[in-house]
């Protein structure tokens, strides 16, 4: 099986609110601000093949499917589709795609499901022969959410899946569509129900899979985050994610499980490291992954 980092549209955020309360003093040693307070932030999916028989993309980013006015409220960089581009870059069509697994619809994280906008057009999804696979606690957040995160999500997006006949709602640790080849772990201080996919590795000990790779998702958006402490302004439970985060940390890395980051520009993949302070941080930093065996 081999893995490849596929960037989509890129963002500018707020720093303060992908922050949480830790100081600009502080967060700005990790990410530079523009003038507006907005920091870089990629959106960046994983591709993996072959993955129970088939070929999986792991999330979709934002894409580009909003109007103009709202690209440029929500800090889009790009108006073209980057992980189509990316897509074809690595040799795939959308029409290759098997399985898209969604740790949440957020639309930062399932806007690129959609094709660009086109004025006057409904929206169309973009991956025509997936399966859609979708924790369930998180799926019922997004057809009845919550006024707090209601903006993120695109109104027509469940409909659509729904449409296809082929979405699949998770609510334990395996799906139909991936089998055994992907574990499911479950977080709820960022949403109700995130889905942490981690594609299990070739290795055992005490009958624990060793050695494979966690999508982070948003518990831990990129390296900066690894820092248990920090969180978001966006999280709906910032206690209850450390908690999460912490115990999640320690797992990966006792398993020596590689950590995927979504949001970090300068970083795809990680190892979980602990220093003597009990602190946690990253090591063998990767920042673009081609083809990448698994075990590599």
């Amino acid at each position: 099986m081999k893995l490849w980092s596929l960037m989509g549209n890129s963002q500018k955020l707020d720093g303060g609110a992908m922050f949480g309360n830790a100081p600009r003093a502080l967060w700005g040693r990790w990410a530079a601000p523009d003038d507006e307070n907005r920091i870089d932030l990629a959106c960046r999916a994983l591709l993996a093949t072959p993955l129970n028989g088939k070929t999986v993309l792991f999330e979709a980013g934002i894409g580009a499917f909003f109007d103009p006015k709202l690209r440029e409220r929500y800090g889009v960089v790009e108006d073209r589709h980057v992980l189509l581009d990316s897509l074809a870059a690595a040799g795939f069509k959308p029409s290759d795609i098997d399985v898209v697994v969604l740790s949440h619809l957020h639309f930062d994280h399932a806007g690129g499901l959609l094709e660009p906008y086109e004025e006057g057009q409904p929206p169309k999804l973009a991956f025509p022969d997936a399966t859609y696979v979708v924790g369930r606690e998180h799926w019922e957040r997004a057809t009845q959410p919550h006024p707090r995160d209601r903006a993120s999500f695109i109104p027509e997006l469940p409909a659509l899946l729904e449409a296809t006949g082929r979405l699949e709602l998770v609510d334990g640790p395996h799906s139909k569509a991936l089998g055994d080849t992907v574990r499911f772990h479950f977080s709820h201080g960022h949403t109700p129900g995130l889905m942490l996919a981690e594609i299990v590795g070739p290795e055992r000990v005490d009958g624990q899979p060793h050695g494979g790779v966690v999508f982070c998702a948003d518990l831990i958006p990129g390296r900066p985050w690894v820092h248990v402490p920090i969180t978001m302004g966006y999280d709906r439970n910032a206690e209850l994610l450390i908690d999460e985060k912490q115990a999640f940390l320690a797992d990966m890395q006792a398993r020596n499980v590689h950590l995927f980051f979504t949001h970090d520009p300068g970083c795809a993949l990680a190892q979980v490291t602990r220093d003597e302070r009990g602190r946690y941080g990253t090591t063998h930093e990767v920042p673009e992954l081609h083809a990448r065996a698994l075990a590599a």
